[in-house]
């Protein structure tokens, strides 16, 4: 008769994400430290990440590089993984934090690792960032307050991958009553309709506008198509009472202004 032999399961991977959201190869079954639950995920590990939380939650986040910035908001979406392999990875695909944020859910879905929970979470990020920049500027006077104005635009249009034309509708006060996109094209050129502009201009009971497109190419100078553009709307509102306060083209950490340049 044979000895008595003790069946015994084989461990579990600690660093196999139950939901699936990785696409990376999972790691090797590694043996549970003393103390370690089996399946959860090792304490170095989860030592990190306590680290990490607490670094960020003393100094906030302008001391920290960008991949560990990203780490920290996929700690939710990979919550047993090492996630800086994919962090950096993403920084390196995509340039820098913001560009990881603004790009499309097609785009970060290419990214090795990056599955649905991954790109969920970076998008609401995303979202609450535009929001809250957004807030900054809505229904308050514009003027008084440019360099938020610019911030908002940056955040909503610096990164987007194809030209997005939107105007801004100010009350007699100069107070924000609207932002509305007007149109979204190519990577180079996106339809502008002066006519539509200016009524909806009427509809809101605008007495004053500000145009915003960006230059996905990163590059702010004005087209000549852009300067023309322009012309037109002005010589429209001009004829209806609305002033164009401006005309602002989003680049890569830069804008031009139009009226600054002498082109309004």
């Amino acid at each position: 008769m044979t000895a008595n032999r003790t069946f015994q399961e084989p461990p579990l991977p600690l660093f196999l994400d139950p939901e699936g959201d990785s696409d990376e190869a999972p790691a090797q079954p590694v043996a549970a430290r003393p103390g370690e639950r089996r399946g959860a995920a090792p304490s170095y590990l989860a030592d990190h990440r306590a680290r990490l939380r607490e670094r960020f939650i003393a100094g906030g986040a302008d001391p920290m590089p960008d991949y560990e910035l990203l780490e920290l908001i996929l700690f939710r979406a990979i919550p047993r993984q090492d996630v800086k392999p994919l962090a950096r990875r993403l920084i390196d695909t995509f340039g820098d934090f913001s560009r990881v944020l603004s790009a499309t859910p097609a785009r970060l879905s290419s990214v090795p690792g990056a599955g649905p929970a991954v790109v969920t979470e970076l998008k609401i990020v995303a979202a609450a960032a535009n929001r809250l920049a957004r807030s900054r500027v809505m229904h308050r006077p514009v003027l008084s307050g440019w360099d938020a104005l610019l911030d908002y635009c940056h955040t909503a249009m610096s990164h987007a991958g194809t030209e997005e034309f939107r105007v801004l509708f100010l009350d007699r006060k100069n107070v924000l009553i609207a932002d509305e996109p007007q149109g979204r094209g190519t990577v180079d050129h996106v339809p502008v309709y002066p006519r539509e502009i200016l009524r909806r201009a009427l509809e809101l009971g605008a007495s004053a506008i500000i145009l915003v497109h960006n230059h996905p190419s990163g590059d702010p100078t004005p087209s000549q198509a852009d300067i023309t553009m322009t012309q037109r709307i002005q010589i429209g509102a001009d004829v209806m009472g609305i002033t164009v306060h401006d005309h602002l083209v989003i680049g890569a950490g830069r804008e031009v202004s139009f009226r600054r340049e002498g082109l309004l």
